[in-house]
């Protein structure tokens, strides 16, 4: 049984827009209720909001009843967005933007689940802060608010806009929230044990977006080399070698990395190393100089210092965060 909470609970909101994703709305919410178990008390209230008091249907179908209308909602600690899929461009969500830009100035904390983030650029609350959307949404967040800084992070925790790719993202995103509390730490990761999840992630982590989803399939050449990286992590290829298979280039090779992936062909194998590193590490019980020398490292030293750079913890660091949980 929960005892009652020494300070009153922190209450999220969640505004749930038609045709939202019940996933990244039970994500979000399970884990709030799961830190309330793992502390025993009352840390968190979850209260389900909709533009009116009727019944909201889900994308897959699930309708359910919300706890209140914006008309009569609660105070709140933070509100998070529980977008529609796909995104709705209907004006009738002029009330829900009046309604968000009234909570930033009131200084509330604000968050988008999935495609929630959609909403809050349309309200010009993501201006000058980090944000994040599922990836299939990115492009297309990009175009329509070209002066918001869109990454490709699971969340993004920006000063009080906490935003989330969706899915199980926000699981991950709700734990980081529940550590930051008196006692978090702790909290959070017997939250996790609870919801078995086998590790919290943590905010320098990328979802996993499909190459075919950014290139298209008008880059078979672009394809076909990191096709080619991904099967030579242990003995990187030189830049040479990889164009000369290719039949292009180095200067061509640059110009479509460049183009299409924003990164040069060395920074991108190098991500590709790293990135199945992080995953030994985490999910093997090898030995750093094994790893390094298992993702074309030649030295323990180079591997740190690159890994370090890039997720901004060390590989024994990473390590030991991982176990806490």
């Amino acid at each position: 049984m929960l005892q009652p909470s020494p300070t009153a609970p922190r209450t999220y909101g969640f505004l749930v827009l038609p045709n939202f994703t019940t996933i990244g709305l039970a994500s979000a919410v399970e884990t709030l209720r799961m830190a309330n178990l793992a502390a025993r008390r009352t840390l968190f209230r979850s209260v389900l909001i909709a533009a009116t008091p009727d019944p909201v249907t889900a994308s897959n179908g699930m309708r359910i009843l919300p706890d209140h209308g914006i008309a009569d909602a609660p105070a709140l600690d933070a509100l998070f967005v529980v977008g529609a899929n796909p995104i709705s461009y209907d004006r009738s969500t002029r009330p829900l933007i009046d309604w968000l830009r009234q909570l930033a100035r009131q200084r509330v904390p604000l968050g988008g689940i999935c495609t929630g983030s959609h909403l809050l650029a349309r309200a010009d609350l993501l201006k000058g802060y980090r944000c994040t959307i599922h990836w299939e949404d990115i492009e297309a967040l990009k175009e329509r608010f070209p002066g918001i800084i869109i990454s490709n992070q699971l969340f993004e925790l920006d000063r009080d806009r906490y935003t989330c790719s969706g899915g199980v993202a926000a699981m991950d995103m709700m734990l980081q929230l529940v550590a930051r509390q008196d006692d978090g730490l702790a909290i959070a990761a017997k939250a996790a044990e609870l919801l078995l999840c086998d590790r919290v992630r943590g905010e320098r982590e990328r979802q996993r977006v499909p190459l075919r989803t950014l290139l298209g399939t008008a880059q078979p050449k672009l394809s076909q080399v990191v096709a080619i990286m991904e099967a030579n992590l242990e003995e990187p290829l030189g830049l040479e070698e990889l164009a000369s298979l290719n039949d292009v280039t180095v200067r061509q090779l640059e110009r479509l990395f460049h183009k299409y992936l924003q990164r040069t062909p060395s920074q991108y194998y190098l991500e590709l190393r790293l990135s199945r590193a992080r995953e030994l590490l985490l999910r093997s019980d090898a030995q750093v100089r094994e790893i390094a020398l298992a993702c074309g490292f030649t030295s323990p030293a180079h591997f740190s210092k690159s890994y370090s750079r890039f997720f901004g913890l060390s590989p024994l660091g990473e390590r030991r965060q991982a176990s806490l949980h």
